[in-house]
């Protein structure tokens, strides 16, 4: 007697092919589900680790801070003045076009990405860099930053180049992406590291696109084509820099 059992009316004989296809569906659906946490757990301890470091970053700034008032409290007292140290970082915006100039200033802009008027890029201050701005004084204003211009300009102007694309700064993922390799996970990370001209400067600001800003509210001076200290617009500005930044953000 044969034990082959015959299906019923009721059973429905389902294909292998179909039944293949539905244990791959779910193990597929179970693959993604297990990422998905394990991508949940991730993000959880790297939003610990960038808040950790906000924190830190800020302590940091604040102790640099009362140690300057600590020295120039300290020089006074002494009947002495105190000089701070010459700035590492400046900001440079172009502010005059490009009729009648000469090959070398023409070729220091392009250097320092200010191909149009109102553009601004942070430099990092060395002998050779001090030489360029000299040059192209007579197109830019520049100054020292302090850390609230370079918050709000990387906050409320900041676009990252992303393969060839200017890309708004909205998600540190994008940051991470290009700059993880580096340590910087976050727009605190890039902004610690542009205003501190930590170790990979050069790749943070490479990464940042120049800075389209506004006209300054109120205009430019009537002598715009005089030196500051003239009572014009053009060359080093010094920390009054950050006033012509909040005019043009």
């Amino acid at each position: 007697m044969s034990n082959t059992s015959v299906p019923s009316k009721d059973q429905v004989l389902v294909p292998e092919t179909l039944l293949k296809k539905r244990k791959q569906s779910e193990k597929t659906a179970e693959e993604r589900k297990a990422a998905a946490v394990e991508r949940k757990k991730q993000n959880k301890a790297k939003r610990e680790v960038i808040f950790k470091r906000a924190e830190k970053y800020v302590k940091e700034y604040r102790d640099a801070e009362r140690e300057q008032i600590r020295l120039a409290r300290e020089a006074k007292k002494d009947g002495s003045f105190y000089v701070p140290a010459q700035p590492k970082l400046v900001f440079v915006v172009r502010i005059k076009g490009i009729n009648k100039i000469a090959p070398k200033p023409r070729k220091i802009l392009q250097l320092l990405r200010l191909l149009q008027i109102n553009n601004g890029v942070f430099v990092r201050l060395n002998k050779a860099t001090l030489e360029m701005l000299r040059v192209v004084e007579p197109w830019v204003a520049y100054g020292e930053p302090n850390l609230k211009s370079v918050r709000e300009l990387i906050y409320k102007r900041g676009y990252g180049k992303i393969d060839r694309q200017r890309i708004p700064l909205t998600d540190n993922a994008l940051i991470e992406e290009k700059l993880g390799e580096f340590g910087i996970l976050s727009i605190e990370d890039l902004i610690h590291e542009i205003f501190t001209v930590g170790p990979h400067f050069k790749q943070a600001s490479n990464f940042l696109w120049p800075f389209k800003l506004s006209s300054p509210t109120g205009g430019f001076r009537q002598r715009k084509f005089k030196h500051f200290i003239e009572g014009g617009d053009l060359g080093d500005r010094e920390h009054f820099i950050n006033n012509l930044i909040r005019k043009m953000n």
